[in-house]
């Protein structure tokens, strides 16, 4: 069904008529405003209260190296071996414990980091991690 003008030419009309998309529309906008509250459903229920804890710091780790010779190395400072086990006991007492990382250099005997690692044991050194380079 076309509208026509008074004038009867064959022309195309340039115009689109917006009245039935305006209809459309406004029956759509009032379907989903009575929609929305039914779809709207919540069930109820009681969710826990968090508690405000404190979080603790984690200390800085600890960094252990042994070079070639089997000298002991803390953060980078030599140190020797009564200083060493006085300081592995300092570091068992902290709470929370920091990490002990322990580099040992590749031509070190293996008797010098597993003395190390005892030394560590019998301070009471629970996190004890070993530092290596990937292969390339």
């Amino acid at each position: 069904m076309a509208i026509g003008t008074q004038n009867d030419n064959d022309d195309v009309m340039a115009e689109i008529n917006m009245i039935p998309f305006i209809d459309v529309m406004l029956v759509l906008l009032i379907i989903f405003i009575i929609t929305v509250p039914v779809i709207k459903h919540a069930v109820n229920i009681e969710l826990p209260q968090a508690s405000v804890n404190k979080v603790q710091d984690k200390p800085e780790n600890v960094r252990l190296s042994v070079d070639a010779q089997g000298q002991y190395f803390w953060n980078d400072q030599r140190v020797d071996d009564t200083d060493f086990a006085n300081r592995l006991a300092t570091v068992a007492a902290q709470d929370p414990q920091p990490e002990l990382h322990i580099r040992g250099d590749k031509a070190v005997r293996y008797e010098r980091v597993a003395q190390a690692m005892a030394a560590a044991q019998r301070a009471g050194v629970r996190k004890i991690g070993f530092i290596t380079e990937p292969e390339r």
